[in-house]
């Protein structure tokens, strides 16, 4: 399995995905599989031809603005998303 760019962040997908066919890998199954990740609709690098194609695109995550402030991991939580996806609703007073 693997993913053909690095646009999108394939290390849960590829965990999920390989959780679940744990079964074929050994060598004792009769025939290879490929398995390929996509970051977009695009597909490039002929990810399509793969046995199984997988499609991941990348969302920022849904935010609690209830649930955040009250969070005690907060300051590094909000620190360690680059893009700025996960913060608080309101800073030094400002929403």
């Amino acid at each position: 399995i693997h993913c053909h760019s690095a646009a999108t962040d394939a290390s849960g997908v590829v965990k999920a995905v390989m959780d679940d066919i744990v079964h074929f890998e050994g060598m004792t199954l009769p025939g290879k599989l490929r398995i390929a990740l996509a970051c977009c609709l695009n597909m490039c690098g002929a990810v399509h031809c793969s046995d199984i194609a997988i499609l991941g695109i990348h969302r920022p995550p849904r935010t609690d603005h209830e649930k955040v402030p009250k969070m005690c991991e907060i300051p590094s939580v909000s620190a360690s998303c680059p893009t700025a996806a996960v913060r608080p609703a309101t800073v030094d007073g400002n929403r």
